[in-house]
């Protein structure tokens, strides 16, 4: 792969990762809620199966998931539930969250995790959408495999770079409030959360119509 070639990809993904996706909003919420050093354990949950999904896409499993429809739409709306459903939970305890100000968060590195890996997986279209980018940018030429893992590395690094900005935004903005405001950050990221949801949600129906 010439460096040329890797460049355009390279400004591709940063088109791509400049509007904030469910991810990113995710990111976000765990980060002003939970701190940024807890909130990687989300970037990671959402690299994973980013990872997975270009496996996929690199092992030709694409064609079987675009033919799976039904199958693609209760993963998807699987995760849009869960997304809401934290949300309102973490909506409910704000009220709390005043009196347990400078508390340990609750919420495990575990739970973060997932959190990120579901939110990822609940859009199985990546599958597709990783088949279709990568060969744009793939010499004939040249053994396929050492290509599409650059692809891969390239993608997940340039990911983690905008996943880990967001955390920071989002941590530094918490840090800033007093922490009788703790609630106002609950419900902000209640907030990012639902909203994430709502993306997902959206995309879904504009899938299926």
């Amino acid at each position: 792969m010439s460096i040329e070639i890797w460049l355009t990809y390279l400004a591709t993904m940063f088109v791509f990762m400049v509007t904030p996706g469910p991810s990113h909003l995710l990111m976000l919420s765990n980060s002003m809620t939970h701190g940024f050093k807890r909130s990687l354990a989300t970037a990671a949950g959402d690299l994973t199966a980013n990872a997975l999904q270009m496996a996929a896409a690199g092992l030709g499993l694409a064609a079987i998931l675009v033919a799976s429809q039904h199958a693609l739409t209760v993963v998807k709306w699987l995760g849009v539930a869960y997304l809401v459903w934290m949300g309102l939970r973490m909506w409910r305890q704000a009220s709390h969250a005043s009196s347990k100000a400078g508390a340990a968060p609750s919420a495990s590195v575990k739970a973060l995790w997932c959190q990120g890996f579901l939110t990822s997986a609940a859009n199985p279209k990546a599958v597709v959408f990783f088949a279709a980018l990568f060969p744009q940018f793939i010499e004939p030429s040249q053994l396929f495999w050492p290509q599409f893992l650059i692809l891969s590395v390239t993608y997940l690094i340039v990911d983690g770079t905008f996943l880990s900005g967001y955390g920071i935004g989002a941590s530094w903005i918490a840090s800033r409030l007093k922490k009788n405001a703790s609630a106002v950050v609950h419900r902000i990221g209640s907030a990012f959360l639902i909203g994430a949801a709502l993306m997902l949600g959206l995309k879904t129906l504009r899938d299926t119509a």
